[in-house]
């Protein structure tokens, strides 16, 4: 009886720790999909505050959006992903206009990317290509500085639905 007991203890525990929190401030980014950490119906939602607490980076790098060099802060993309439980090979990352690029999930788990929440310390607004900009590390990778990961690079993220 105290092994079930032992046992029961331990799934309960392993299974929180599997839990994705209820954001408490704006839902910011919404990842749904093939995701197996739901926080809010069959999708998992994260508010800033959330993005913050994730594994992340600080990158200083130029780009064809901005002037000059930019640092750039934000959650890994792979870390987001982990967090949501994602499991699939495409992720289609939708802007608020519905604009999407299709980006396969090797660009999360091979490169450095992140969802930049902010650019030289201060939030991404909705003006400046926020709440989140998918950034490819241009500073670590200079081979990824070309039009096909341009093409990716979303701003104005709203969602991320991950396909098989």
């Amino acid at each position: 009886m105290r092994i079930l007991t032992v046992l029961a203890l331990l799934l309960t525990t392993a299974t929180s720790a599997w839990s994705l929190d209820k954001p408490t401030g704006p839902v910011v980014l919404t990842v749904r999909g093939a995701v197996s950490n739901a926080n809010a119906g069959n999708t998992a939602q994260f508010d800033m505050a959330m993005l913050d607490k994730l594994t992340g980076r600080t990158g200083r790098m130029k780009t064809p959006w901005t002037e000059g060099e930019t640092e750039f802060k934000g959650p890994l993309l792979r870390a987001v992903l982990e967090a949501a439980g994602a499991k699939g090979n495409v992720l289609l990352v939708r802007a608020l206009n519905d604009y999407f690029a299709t980006v396969p999930m090797e660009d999360a788990t091979a490169h450095d990317t992140m969802l930049a929440t902010r650019a030289n310390g201060k939030l991404l607004s909705v003006r400046d290509k926020g709440p989140l900009f998918l950034i490819y590390p241009f500073d670590l990778e200079p081979a990824l500085y070309n039009e096909k990961f341009f093409s990716r690079s979303v701003w104005q993220i709203k969602e991320i639905e991950v396909q098989p």
